[in-house]
């Protein structure tokens, strides 16, 4: 039989038809009718009925006693871990806290419940993996347009320029849009004449399918882009081309470019004068034109105020709110009004350690090792952990598992034994993606952050196995064992509380599809049922021209802000110079197509050649010839954070001076992952720095790629320790 759904991986989204026979999934292949992915899925969403059926799925709760991890009902576990809480919180409640990892983002209950049980307890502490990779999103574009989730994104149908900087969609997908088969949609801009332009570090896989590459040195982006509107400011005067009823400061903007001319930046970016003026000069000459970003540009050290100069080039050039430039999507309701209204993503709280803003709910994740381990009543002593393993993706992970090793309480929600739940002292099964009913995170739904516009829904497509339980009724049930309410409201705790209860007595799990059906019917969308009876997608209008501008902004006086007084500052204390100190090398990321992040090392299929069994550093051939290294050998990379050993490859793709490492490798430590646990490879965040004097200021973004490092042939070979550093 088979049952349709879409993956939980990524923005994608892809829509999947799945074979169930006898209860279990098994061959899983992309709809090719669906109207909005094109029947298109990557390689990993393809394997996940291996990753989510393997023998090392979590399927009871443990607890660890003497160093051992042994089974303990859900009735156990939960009085244990509640009186814990109960005890804590008479202290302080900030002394509990919560770690939000990506596998909770692409499902609509679990980060939801997550959030209401944090709520619910009254702390502060909450920390997201947005802190490695997107809060400089959130952080401009809450002080731009006035709401974190308002993200203009480009008109993929319509521009005749794109130019890409700091992502790779032909591996990755797009960030913060929801567009799939990416190497069909740039081959349509080609097509029909348009031009595509990527600027990184490395010839990426995107950089082959555009056919046009600029290097560009890591973590110079903010220089490259305030030479950009050095040069844009000669063709587009502000006061002729903005509408100073739609934007603020307008007349700032030439003090925030003109320090800053192609011949001052060249150094850093190694992008000549020349060849910048004429691409700002086709960027303008364009009939729409867009810049795409992602990881690799907030991860570089300034990426708010680089994802800030992007936003001013795109506007000042005339492509915001435009067909063939900017559009900005609006999902079912307008979530930016709701949210400004409801007080949403808004609150004024300031971390302990570092006096850090809350952004988007969260917390910096880099300051989390120094909340554990700093002394006072709200010290850090109880911590959950749902849908993430900071353990490796987190800056300086090997701290940050010492600072773990002193907590009274660690409680991870996920569905293996991975690094982080290997120190925990309760592990909570969950459900996998295709045991649950789910509509799309918040893309579609509340923000139509998509590039051909849907909604979708999905039954579970095969039952839960042995105890695990779905997140929003894990969460309704600690509320409860913790003696808190939900979101902080002790008659909705009693309501799903009860409801919870009465379902287990059934043989049934939380009622999601009918909150789900809620969520659509209270927002005057299409029901659950009529979803459903559109597998190939429910069509939607999508974002429009015009739609946005004097309308849907919801800063203070309703205008775009230009010239935030932060950015301003930001922009003004830049010296132009790269740190590095004596260390010769940066190092950047790599993205590849069988791996995502750290889920996907203990699924076979991906990981079965010879190539696939561990990470490894790229180097330019020329940089191995002047070290005298030979292609296979190990090398020892080292920070000022760490050192990681790997075996080194050469790369003709990369430049010259950089090391490039893929992430999310480094499983020995992991006490339930099977397959990648024997797998060699290194966790290269172990080179990235953690602590408050680490992080950009106005995100909290860890600098996790431009790091400065120092290349070294390694003394031995590379070995299972990798993980722990050298």
């Amino acid at each position: 039989m088979k049952k349709q759904t879409f993956c939980r991986i990524c923005e994608a989204s892809c829509a999947l038809e799945v074979t169930v026979e006898e209860g279990v999934a098994g061959h899983i292949a992309p709809r090719s009718s669906h109207r909005g992915t094109l029947g298109f899925a990557c390689m990993k969403g393809l394997a996940q009925s291996e990753l989510y059926n393997s023998p090392d799925r979590l399927q009871t709760p443990l607890k660890r006693v003497d160093g051992q991890f042994q089974p303990i009902s859900w009735l156990d576990a939960l009085r244990e871990i509640g009186a814990v809480v109960r005890a804590e919180r008479k202290i302080s409640p900030h002394r509990i806290g919560m770690y939000v990892g990506t596998a909770a983002g692409f499902s609509l209950l679990h980060p939801i419940f997550a959030q209401g049980f944090m709520d619910g307890i009254g702390s502060r502490n909450v920390y997201s993996s947005a802190t490695q990779d997107c809060a400089h999103r959130f952080a401009s574009s809450q002080a731009i347009y006035g709401f974190p989730f308002t993200q203009p994104f480009p008109d993929l149908d319509n521009l005749e320029f794109l130019l890409i900087l700091g992502t790779n969609p032909v591996v990755s997908k797009w960030t913060f849009l929801q567009v799939a088969h990416p190497v069909r949609r740039l081959k349509e801009i080609l097509k029909r004449g348009g031009r595509v332009l990527v600027v990184d570090p490395r010839e990426t896989e995107t950089a082959k399918v555009a056919g046009e590459y600029q290097p560009i040195a890591p973590g110079s982006d903010v220089y490259f882009l305030l030479s950009f509107l050095h040069e844009l400011l000669k063709i587009r005067r502000p006061a002729e081309v903005l509408d100073a009823e739609l934007y603020q400061g307008i007349d700032q903007l030439d003090s925030v470019a003109s320090p800053w001319p192609p011949e001052r930046t060249e150094a850093m970016t190694g992008i000549a004068p020349a060849v910048l003026r004429d691409m700002v000069a086709a960027f303008t000459a364009a009939r729409g034109a867009a810049i795409a970003t992602g990881t690799g540009l907030g991860m570089g050290g300034q990426g708010t105020l680089a994802q800030w100069l992007v936003e001013v080039i795109v506007a000042l050039s005339g492509n915001l709110d435009r067909s063939g430039g900017h559009l900005v999507g609006q999902g079912i309701f307008d979530f930016a009004a709701y949210a400004k209204r409801k007080g949403l993503f808004s609150r004024e709280l300031r971390s302990r350690v570092g006096n850090f803003r809350q952004l988007n709910g969260a917390m910096p994740g880099g300051i989390l090792a120094d909340e554990i381990l700093t002394p006072g009543d709200e010290q850090l002593t109880t911590l959950f952990v749902t849908g993430g393993n900071p353990l490796m993706t987190m800056p300086n992970a090997r701290r940050l598992r010492e600072a773990m090793g002193s907590l009274k309480l660690l409680v991870v929600t996920d569905i293996y034994l991975n690094e982080t739940a290997s120190e925990a002292d309760y592990v909570l099964p969950a459900t996998s993606p295709l045991e649950r009913p789910d509509l799309p995170f918040v893309f579609p739904l509340f923000l139509g952050l998509q590039s051909i516009p849907y909604l979708a829904a999905t039954e579970a497509v095969v039952e839960p196995p042995g105890e695990t339980r779905d997140e929003a009724t894990i969460y309704t049930q600690l509320a409860s064992a913790c003696g808190v309410g939900l979101f902080g409201s002790r008659v909705l705790q009693g309501l799903l509380g009860t409801i919870t209860r009465f379902n287990r007595w059934r043989g049934k799990g939380f009622p999601q599809r009918w909150l789900l059906d809620r969520i659509l019917r209270h927002n005057g969308a299409p029901n659950f049922n009529q979803l459903l009876d559109h597998p190939d997608g429910y069509p939607i209008e999508g974002a429009k021209s015009g739609s946005f501008l004097g309308k849907r902004v919801t800063t203070e006086n309703g205008k775009v802000q230009l010239a935030p007084d932060e950015f301003l500052e930001g922009v003004a204390a830049l010296t132009g110079e790269m740190a590095g100190g004596q260390r010769a090398f940066r190092l950047i990321s790599k993205r590849r197509h069988n791996t995502h992040n750290s889920w996907t090392q203990n699924v076979t299929s991906l990981t079965r050649g010879d190539n696939e069994q561990t990470n490894v550093a790229y180097m330019h051939p020329d940089d191995l010839a002047d070290l005298n290294i030979e292609a296979g050998l190990a090398i020892d990379i080292a920070s000022d954070a760490g050192t990681i050993r790997l075996p080194v490859t050469p790369l003709t793709t990369l430049e010259r001076g950089l090391v490039s490492v893929p992430h999310g490798w480094g499983h020995q430590h992991a006490l339930g992952l099977s397959i990648a646990s024997k797998l060699r490879g290194a966790n290269v965040n172990i080179l990235a720095s953690d602590g408050p004097e680490a992080l950009e200021s106005f995100s909290g973004m860890a600098h996790l790629t431009g790091i400065p490092v120092s290349v070294s042939a390694a003394a031995a070979p590379v070995n299972q320790d990798s993980w722990s550093g050298i």
